[in-house]
């Protein structure tokens, strides 16, 4: 998962080695310039995980409930969710150092509160409030309904929603924070 976080790093990468500046003298809009560099690592991801899930279904016998479709279609949402989170942080950060610092800061949080270790009703309370703003946690949470309970859209679809609104708001915060006139 941090690889996939860390994905988004490669714009502090051009900012160091001096190509960003021949990116933004092309005529290519912002946005585009951001999800032409989601889109790779976006298939790199989903690529993994249906290496991941095959290794699981025909390695190791795990049985799955739930529909595949579903799954790969949240996994390509919150895909785009953490990758734009990197592109975010790429854009505010001006070396890799700490753009790989405060990604790796935020991702270990975001793990260690997502419920994956520690169920989340027995953290406290304020940490559990905390979970709320936390995409792994929704992340974790309908992974486990769909693989092991086999639920259906109908009991993951506001959880879905909370991602795909999560997803909206990193991405045009990227967008909008990436600036052509300064590398």
């Amino acid at each position: 998962m941090i690889g996939v976080f860390l994905s988004g790093m490669n714009i502090v990468r051009e900012k160091e080695i001096g190509t960003i500046e021949q990116l933004n003298v092309t005529p290519i809009r912002k946005h585009e310039f951001i999800i032409g560099k989601l889109i790779p690592f976006w298939i790199i991801g989903m690529v993994d995980l249906l290496i991941g899930f095959a290794l699981a279904r025909y390695g190791f016998n795990i049985p799955f409930l739930g529909s595949l479709w579903l799954i790969l279609a949240v996994a390509g949402i919150y895909l785009i969710l953490v990758q734009s989170v990197g592109l975010l942080i790429s854009t505010v950060t001006s070396t890799q150092q700490q753009a790989m610092f405060i990604a790796w800061f935020i991702m270990v949080i975001f793990i260690l509160m997502g419920g994956l270790f520690t169920p989340i009703e027995s953290m406290p309370a304020w940490a559990q409030n905390l979970t709320y703003a936390n995409p792994v946690a929704w992340f974790i949470k309908i992974m486990r309904m769909v693989l092991l309970k086999g639920a259906g859209w109908a009991e993951i679809q506001w959880m879905v929603f909370i991602l795909t609104g999560m997803a909206l708001f990193f991405m045009a915060a990227s967008i909008n924070r990436y600036n052509k006139t300064s590398a």
